[in-house]
């Protein structure tokens, strides 16, 4: 017979078939006391249905599911008990799930005088058994063959600070890999801002080992610091790049960093595939950045380790179960805050829907979207919805957080398969894949060793053919480990010119060859060949072509001006001035950037630094737009008083060319003499625009008195007829001689004053 359970509040009532003695599920009052019972029996138990198949889209608030059917689960004399954890719900007696079902016929037609004996022995029994099924519970796990791979947001170390008031943001990556070469997808990722342009991001990449990185920065102002040798970028990266010096340690690498701009965020992370990193600001941040243990980088920093989760099965013995559970249990992180968690189940099951139930573990705080691709179960906590039904969210249930108490709720829900048992850390997405239809468990064999080889990664291999060139000279270096990790056998490496053959040195193939032979071709700028790879696994030969910027022809023109209006030229500038510099680069087809500059002004006086990684050192230097002709402009002002004075000095700027058509950056220095001279010196020069404005000064100045003078003159001369003038010869002798007189008695001496009487 069937009927209904009580609904509870909020529920659906759930269709539960009950197979027992009658409608009111009580306990008859034995006629006979038990000889192995000493103590009276109990008037009454509580009856407590076992669900063997519940469906969570139609939950009570007890677990019930509306197909739910219990066998032999509400019977009068099974004894409903809390197992597993004191959160546990009632439960019956674990005789009765699958045993009451085989035993039931004979119960009905047992004899009624031996149903004191009976309900003795089986309250013995379950007085007896364990407090909990799981001590019962017999699973050997074992690597299992589902995968299982995730993205999170935990890192083992790192910090994220909120810096609002800067120009430059720095973002830090710590990489470290098993492999000599590993290959790594970033992407960078900002959202849209309201009135504001984007700032701009200087991010650092430190590694330590070979990667092979695919950037995705679209639309972002990025600048890039990292070893040019141990970073190969599969797209030449459109941004400003910068070489990344060598350090010791991570808090000397913090400190060149902090001299670039302020520090937004940090992480190491160990073997990642996969990394997504938000340059958006992380308000609840602090003000600085410092590295600490296992933190939670949150929505600023996401990635996905290579090798996965451990993934572990077993069959739970003694269970006559037909299902397979998945359980999948997310540990808790510093952050308690809400999140929900992304977990996509691909079932492999030719047959159709597979006979299997999903369990989902994790703290009170984290909810889960469930994308499946077949009908399964599903058993979680917190709340949680399906891909199909979004707008609905669905209570879940208590379940237990140890392995133990997990085990317990598969056995409960009739699996007798755990077929893939994973413990993450607090991640948002989760991807489950099995090829499994229910009922038997998959498990991974032991590692064999084989003879049969991996095949040859050649698009890595020949990724890392870089030439590198110098005083007329291609060299190419391959390390033999980096082509042993890649599972490569090189036959021979050659250029075009066949003749031209690699050096097998102790642990590297060394190509070397100057621009004049093995078949290079010299253009104007470019210096091109081509290099030829032999492999023992491939029937062809793999070619690349290779290419030198020839820096002895490139032309730059370097320019200091003292207006900014570039008018004139001049290698003169004066303590205390502002110099505005130019720098021209005449090669065409090819991208530059001012990598750097500075003022040498002699051994007894310190460099003063200009520009350095793009940036303006310092609050005298302004970076201003470039020309329409695209030449690179700054200022800067030189300091008043310096101890001792220089007299000369250097100006240098290094200039990083990037060529259009292929991935190699190449610096050229150029530099001038320049004169120092001080306020007021003697002999100091003077350019053309100071010698027009003193000129032209002076003969504003010649006028205006003129004009005055003048106007003095019209304005006190007599209006009356003036008397004519006779001139009076010995008068005005005597007045000069009485004027020399007096003169001479002025700059006279004793020995001058009586000669002259």
């Amino acid at each position: 017979m069937s009927r209904e359970l009580p609904a509870a509040a909020g529920h659906t009532p759930a269709s539960v078939r009950i197979l027992g003695p009658g409608p009111s599920c009580r306990p008859q009052e034995p006629r006979a006391r038990s000889r192995l019972i000493s103590r009276p029996a109990p008037p009454a138990w509580p009856c407590a249905p076992v669900p063997t198949s519940p469906d969570p889209s139609a939950a009570t608030s007890e677990g019930w599911s509306r197909d739910a059917v219990a066998p032999a689960a509400c019977s009068p004399w099974v004894l409903a008990r809390a197992h597993a954890s004191p959160r546990a719900r009632p439960r019956p007696c674990p005789w009765t799930p699958d045993k009451a079902q085989r035993t039931e016929p004979r119960v009905d037609t047992m004899d009624r005088g031996a149903l004191p004996q009976v309900v003795a022995l089986l309250l013995a029994v379950c007085s007896l058994s364990p407090t909990s099924l799981a001590e019962t519970i017999r699973c050997d796990l074992q690597p299992a063959d589902p995968k299982v791979t995730y993205a999170t947001s935990q890192v083992s170390e790192g910090c994220v600070a909120q810096v609002p008031n800067t120009n430059l943001e720095v973002h830090i990556l710590f990489l470290e890999f098993p492999r000599e070469v590993s290959e790594l997808k970033l992407t960078i990722q900002r959202s849209k801002q309201n009135g504001t342009g984007p700032r701009e991001a200087l991010l650092v990449l430190s590694t330590n080992k070979t990667a092979f990185v695919q950037l995705e920065a679209p639309g972002i102002p990025l600048r890039l610091a990292y070893d040019p040798q141990l970073i190969i970028f599969q797209e030449t990266p459109r941004v400003n790049t910068t070489g990344l010096p060598p350090f010791t340690s991570k808090r000397h690498l913090f400190k060149w960093a902090n001299t670039n701009g302020s520090i937004a965020s940090a992480a190491e992370l160990k073997d990642p595939e996969s990394i997504l990193l938000r340059l958006d600001q992380a308000q609840t941040a602090p003000s600085s950045c410092s590295l600490e243990p296992h933190v939670d980088m949150g929505h600023t920093l996401e990635w996905q380790p290579r090798a996965g989760a451990s993934v572990r099965g077993c069959r739970l013995e003694g269970v006559a179960g037909h299902k397979e559970a998945h359980i999948l249990r997310v540990l808790p992180g510093r952050d308690t805050g809400r999140r929900t968690v992304t977990v996509k189940v691909e079932l492999s099951c030719a047959s159709g829907d597979p006979d299997a139930v999903l369990i989902l573990q994790g703290p009170p705080y984290v909810s889960w979207l469930i994308d499946a691709n077949h009908n399964i179960q599903f058993w979680a906590t917190g709340e949680y919805t399906l891909k199909i039904f979004p707008e609905r969210n669905i209570p879940g249930y208590m379940l237990p957080d140890t392995l133990e108490g997990l085990l317990e709720e598969a056995q409960r829900l009739n699996a007798s398969v755990v077929a893939s048992y994973v413990e993450l850390p607090l991640a948002s997405d989760v991807s489950l894949q099995a090829h499994s239809c229910g009922g038997g468990l998959q498990t991974s064999p032991m590692p064999v060793q084989t003879t049969s080889p991996k095949s040859c990664n050649q698009e890595l291999l020949m990724s890392l053919i870089q030439p590198t060139c110098s005083d007329d000279v291609m060299t190419l270096v391959l390390k033999k480990e980096l082509i042993s990790s890649l599972h490569c056998t090189v036959m021979s490496l050659t250029f075009w010119d066949s003749s031209c053959q690699a050096d097998d040195r102790d642990d590297h193939l060394v190509l070397r060859s100057t621009y004049s032979n093995c078949g290079m071709k010299v253009t104007e700028n470019v210096v091109s060949n081509e290099v030829v790879v032999n492999l023992l696994s491939s029937s062809s030969p793999q070619r690349k072509k290779v290419h030198c910027v020839n820096t002895e022809s490139l032309s730059l023109r370097l320019g200091l001006y003292l207006s900014p209006h570039f008018a004139q030229a001049s290698n003169t500038i004066e303590l205390g001035q502002q110099g505005f510099v130019s720098v021209s680069p005449m090669i065409p087809e090819h991208v530059f950037q001012l990598e750097s500059c500075h003022l040498d002004l002699g051994p007894d006086t310190d460099t003063v630094e200009l520009i350095q990684s793009h940036t303006a050192k310092g609050s005298c230097v302004s970076m201003l737009s470039p020309s329409p002709e695209g030449d690179m402009r700054f200022s800067f002002l030189l300091r008043g008083y310096m101890v001792p004075t220089p007299k000369t000095g250097t100006l240098s700027c290094t200039i990083a060319l990037y060529p259009r058509i292929w991935s190699q950056e190449v610096q050229k220095t150029v530099s001038m003499r320049l004169s120092i001279v001080s306020p007021g010196m003697p002999g100091k020069t003077l350019v053309l625009p100071a010698v027009l404005g003193i000129t032209f000064g002076a003969f504003l100045i010649g006028a205006l008195l003129t004009a005055a003078l003048w106007y003095i003159y019209l304005h006190t001369r007599p209006p009356s007829k003036r008397e004519p003038v006779v001139a009076v010869a010995a008068p005005a002798s005597s007045e000069s001689s009485s004027t020399n007189h007096s003169i001479g008695s002025t700059q006279s001496t004793p020995c001058s004053t009586s000669s002259m009487a």
